[in-house]
């Protein structure tokens, strides 16, 4: 059995209405010790306003080689791109 802690993906969201950001990893034996660890190690001058912590095992990632199989089927969903609408002249951002 390995003597190492369990490693932790961080995640802090800075402040209300944007997302969670990916900030870094903390070794840490349980979900509790990974919080505080977390705002040790990346909050310690504020820079956020919740913290998600998640053992790294539990994650489950795509394989880049696998892009075409699993992105190209919403290449023939025509309707969810905004290319079938003129955008007047004034409007410089959506």
């Amino acid at each position: 059995m390995s003597k190492e802690w369990p490693l932790w993906e961080v995640f802090v969201r800075a402040k209300n209405g944007l997302a969670h950001k990916h900030v870094g990893s903390v070794h840490a034996a349980d979900g509790r010790m990974a919080i505080e660890a977390a705002r040790d190690t990346y909050t310690r001058r504020m820079e956020g306003i919740s913290l998600w912590v998640v053992p790294s095992a539990s994650i489950v990632a795509s394989d880049p080689n696998d892009a075409g199989e699993l992105f190209e089927p919403a290449a023939d969903k025509v309707y969810r791109h905004p290319t079938f609408y003129s955008i007047p002249d004034h409007i410089k951002n959506i």
